[in-house]
């Protein structure tokens, strides 16, 4: 009896040795050196404890020109907030429509890499500025009504201007109202008519 107490007892501790090596294994940062990342931003990222599930994040990012440093700076914005870093895909599409960095980690502050990304790409392919996407991302977050991407698109290419598009999103100007907007611009309505018209809450 004693022996095989004494074997369950050798198996149990060979079994936590075991799971101890595969937790204490060396982080495999050779997919962050590959993409560019440097050797003192690859120590800021493993003082910051990122794990094997983030490193493909990153290397995303990276890859598609997002600097070292901002590279290290969303991550840690994202372990402040208690979460892993998961949108490397986001990042690197805005990084490719010519998103700046600067307005990225804004995005990423705001929490708004998320499932919205994909339309702040598409407004900033359209023409429309970073300040125009600041602005819808922080309706999202507030959860207060504003323009869709693809009305600010249908407005842009009805002739308003890039100032008056923004004016209307600070406003926080219904989506439904985009119908009554390209009526009146279609009766030759200025963009100060429109303005003075939707003067916002």
């Amino acid at each position: 009896m004693f022996k095989r107490l004494s074997l369950l007892g050798l198996a149990a501790g060979l079994s936590l040795m075991a799971a101890g090596c595969k937790h204490f294994q060396p982080l495999d940062t050779k997919p962050l050196d590959a993409a560019g990342v440097g050797y003192a931003s690859i120590k800021k990222l493993e003082a910051l404890k990122i794990t094997s599930e983030e490193i493909p994040e990153i290397s995303k990012m990276r890859s598609a020109g997002f600097s070292d440093d901002s590279c290290v700076s969303i991550v840690e914005i994202y372990h402040q907030r208690g979460k892993p870093f998961t949108a490397g895909e986001a990042v690197a599409g805005l990084v490719k429509a010519g998103v700046r960095e600067n307005t990225i980690l804004e995005l990423a502050r705001m929490d708004q890499l998320g499932l919205g990304a994909g339309e702040f790409q598409v407004v900033r392919l359209a023409g429309l500025s970073d300040a125009i996407i600041l602005e819808m991302a922080k309706h999202e977050a507030a959860g207060t009504p504003s323009l869709s991407g693809l009305s600010l698109g249908k407005l842009k290419n009805a002739g308003l201007r890039e100032s008056t598009l923004l004016a209307l999103e600070q406003r926080g100007i219904p989506d439904s109202a985009t119908d009554q907007i390209l009526a009146m611009r279609k009766h030759r309505a200025t963009d100060k008519e429109i303005l003075r018209k939707f003067a916002g809450t």
